[in-house]
């Protein structure tokens, strides 16, 4: 099972400056995986070899290209290929990169610890300030510095 995913190039996922030819979205951007599996194959269309198989529902994908209804995705170690369009999702998540990392109630290292997650959790992405994400999974949520995480960019802000 392939969980690993990709690090950004270029330092940001929401730069207005490039946009997908066929969605106008911005290049990079996060996604997810909707499937429980997905093939990620070596160009945009079926008759291209498949290189990898994505194994895990909600894992947070970058998307760095697009071609008609094909999109070409990179894990956080930069595994990656191209994918259908219907096998992802705007659905944001994030890989927890810390060993049981500490979520807190509010964006404050001072404030309650409120669970614990273990590294490569993924975890649902709320609202994000410059430098806190809010995050849960299983039940628990709270606020994690920003930098603790894979699939927000790091000057990214989320409502």
């Amino acid at each position: 099972m392939l969980i690993g995913l990709a690090v950004l190039t270029g330092g940001t996922a929401i730069a207005a400056d490039k946009r997908g030819p066929v969605t106008n979205l911005p290049l990079p951007r996060f996604v997810s995986m909707k499937a429980a599996e997905s093939n990620v194959r070596r160009g945009p269309s079926l008759t291209h070899r498949v290189d990898w198989v994505f194994k895990r529902r909600g894992m947070p994908l970058e998307i760095t290209a697009e071609y008609g209804h094909w999109r070409r995705v990179q894990d956080r170690d930069g595994a990656g290929g191209w994918v259908h369009y219907a096998l992802l999702s705007g659905a944001r998540t994030v890989l927890i990169e810390e060993d049981l990392l500490q979520v807190h109630a509010r964006p404050d290292p001072q404030s309650q610890v409120t669970a614990a997650f273990e590294l490569g959790v993924v975890a649902r992405l709320g609202e994000c300030s410059r430098d806190w994400c809010k995050i849960s999974a299983d039940g628990y949520k709270g606020w994690v510095q920003k930098h603790q995480l894979w699939g927000v960019a790091p000057d990214e802000i989320r409502e």
